[in-house]
C-alpha cells in the first residue's frame, strides 16, 4: 500500500516538474531521479513523504538551480 502511495506521489511531482519547466515527462523523470531530494523521498527516515507535493517540487527546483550555478 505504501509503495503505491509513494509511486503516485512521485508521479505527480514528476508531472508538476515537467509542467513547471515546460519539458516533456521523460526529461522530467530523468531530472527528478538525478536529485538528492528524490533519493530522500524514497527513504522514510527523512519524512519528506509527509510533505506536500508542492513543497517537494520547490526543493527539487532549488536543487536544480543550485547545480546550474
Amino acid at each position: 500500500m505504501r509503495d503505491n502511495v509513494l509511486w503516485r506521489k512521485q508521479s505527480h511531482i514528476i508531472m508538476m516538474l515537467a509542467k513547471t519547466l515546460h519539458i516533456d515527462a521523460e526529461r522530467a523523470l530523468d531530472l527528478y531521479y538525478s536529485t538528492k531530494t528524490a533519493e530522500m523521498l524514497a527513504d522514510a527516515r527523512y519524512g519528506l513523504q509527509l510533505m506536500s507535493d508542492q513543497y517537494i517540487l520547490d526543493d527539487i527546483l532549488t536543487e536544480i538551480r543550485n547545480e546550474n550555478k
